[in-house]
């Protein structure tokens, strides 16, 4: 039996990154990405841009958590903010209250999204389409009604402020976030791919369908609204304490929208596409800054653009064009090569056509 240690030894290491990462061009934009993101404060610890770079990794979180539910599943939910907001409310009162470290409280505001996201999924089990979403839209403007009604317990339309930070520089506020930010995309990417990724898939195109050969829909169902709002969770818990205030803004419309608008621009089903969407369009909308007043006619019209040309998002576009599947393993290739790098079969139409 050929013992672990050596299956994870460095030649072997360095085999996968040259035949199965540098191979493809989104992997390697891929692991770029991950560089970036892990080297960049040895660059530059400008405040400014780390705290851009946090919150668009905060945000990026966001997204992915919703591309599970509505881009997986296909149960559209306009009403995100309220676990995104939720768990930043809890994991300020826990704090306050109880006197707890954010190192608790953010879990546990996570844990109370993930309840809460049953309880939404609930109700919105036999509902589809553009009624799913009504329903999940009324839950934030039920939250904020809350919070305006209780203002000595939620601070009302001011919040809770003075929240504990993060860590004890931006530096380290940075790698947490960031930390916490690849691993969790990491586990929904694996969860896409999975077994359970495929019945999401399926309930996604035909959920009678999946029924009818004896799936329960019931089940990964709720399950896609748990973790999907436990992860939506531990994003508004860590913006709370990354800005040191839970406010109704964290609740609003607006930011109910934003990760739609970041998944489909980036392409959704795939949780990469909005990770891409999240970090080429929140860092674009602070550039625009220094022209507030076109700042977000600009944004307007590249999201135009973008489902003009590219309508299945800037990822998949781009893959489709730099990467080619094997019409006999579906092995993906590069879209250099002639032939298939798993079983050789020319890749192009004209290099299978058998001459005469």
């Amino acid at each position: 039996m050929t013992s672990p240690l050596r299956i994870w030894s460095l030649p072997w290491a360095l085999r996968y990154l040259k035949h199965e990462v540098l191979a493809l061009p989104g992997r390697t934009a891929a692991l770029l990405f991950v560089l970036f993101l892990l080297l960049f404060p040895l660059f530059s610890q400008d405040p400014y841009l780390l705290r851009v770079l946090t919150l668009t990794a905060l945000f990026a979180l966001y997204a992915a958590s919703w591309d599970l539910l509505s881009g997986y599943t296909g149960q559209v939910s306009l009403g995100h903010a309220f676990f995104f907001g939720l768990a930043g409310y809890a994991s300020a009162i826990l704090g306050r209250e109880l006197g707890l470290p954010p190192a608790l409280t953010i879990p546990s505001g996570a844990l109370l999204a993930t309840l809460a996201g049953v309880l939404v999924g609930l109700p919105s089990l036999r509902l589809r389409g553009p009624y799913l979403s009504l329903v999940t839209l009324a839950f934030p403007i039920i939250a904020t009604g809350l919070i305006f009604l209780f203002p000595r317990f939620t601070g009302g339309e001011l919040g809770l402020s003075g929240l504990p930070r993060l860590g004890q520089s931006r530096l380290e506020e940075y790698y947490l976030v960031v930390g916490i930010f690849l691993l969790s995309v990491l586990f929904l990417w694996k969860l896409a791919g999975s077994r359970v990724g495929l019945f999401f898939h399926a309930i996604r195109e035909d959920e009678v369908a999946v029924r009818m050969v004896g799936v329960n829909t019931v089940r990964y169902k709720l399950l896609a609204f748990a973790v999907s709002a436990f992860f939506a969770g531990l994003s508004g818990g860590l913006h709370a304490h990354y800005l040191r205030v839970a406010g109704p803004d964290s609740l609003s419309l607006f930011n109910s929208i934003q990760p739609v608008i970041w998944s489909v621009f980036g392409g959704i089903a795939t949780i990469y596409g909005p990770v891409a969407g999240t970090f080429l369009l929140f860092p674009f909308l602070e550039a625009l800054r220094v022209a507030e007043e076109l700042r977000m006619l600009a944004f307007a019209l590249l999201i135009l653009l973008v489902m003009r040309f590219l309508p299945q998002g800037v990822v998949r576009g781009v893959l489709e064009r730099l990467e080619e599947e094997c019409p006999r393993c579906k092995v993906k290739n590069a879209f250099t090569r002639k032939a298939c790098r798993a079983c050789g079969v020319p890749l192009h139409l004209e290099a299978r056509e058998v001459k005469p």
